[in-house]
């Protein structure tokens, strides 16, 4: 969990308080490998990291006393800052891809953005199909209901209707996405 320091707008995890930044009197030191010193005068716990060619990190500020570790500052961020890319290259990013059509909208036209949709479902994202009415045109929603129904059905192998067809204002919207 990332907690924001809505002051700085910075992230807390990444801006650690370090040896003379740490404001407390007394803290309770724990060593890098986990075995803990108790409670020292915070001029003895940085005298206790310096000893060891370490830097004294606050982890813990809201503990009483704060908690703070023995470690190597630049290695502890080097491995965050390996980690966080890790993770953002594991995540996917889905796009939704919209395709826009009116009531009056020509068959082979359909076909089109029908094969259009295929292959953004294909590369895994999702597919929103708006029917716009324009003027008069709404008064004849069921036209865009049986196009939407028509789509959804030729796109059936390789998607899955995530949202029915439904009237937004001016536009009919339905979202379909990538089977599994």
């Amino acid at each position: 969990m990332l907690v924001f320091n809505l002051r700085e707008g910075r992230n807390i995890s990444k801006d650690l308080r370090i040896n003379d930044q740490i404001k407390a009197k007394k803290v309770r030191v724990v060593l890098e490998a986990g075995e803990q010193l108790g409670v020292l005068d915070i001029r003895d716990a940085i005298k206790a990291a310096e000893e060891r060619n370490l830097d004294l990190v606050e982890i813990a500020p809201t503990a009483t006393p704060p908690v703070c570790r023995i470690m190597n500052y630049g290695k502890y961020k080097y491995e965050q800052s390996k980690r966080e890319r890790e993770s953002r290259k594991n995540q996917k990013v889905i796009d939704v891809k919209e395709l826009r059509i009116t009531p009056s909208t020509d068959v082979h036209d359909l076909d089109v953005k029908t094969n259009r949709a295929k292959e953004f479902l294909s590369r895994g994202n999702k597919v929103k199909f708006s029917v716009r009415f324009r003027g008069r045109e709404i008064v004849h929603a069921h036209l865009g209901q049986k196009m939407l129904s028509g789509i959804a059905e030729k796109l059936s192998d390789s998607a899955e209707l995530e949202r029915a067809p439904r009237l937004e204002g001016q536009n009919m919207v339905m979202i379909l996405v990538p089977k599994q």
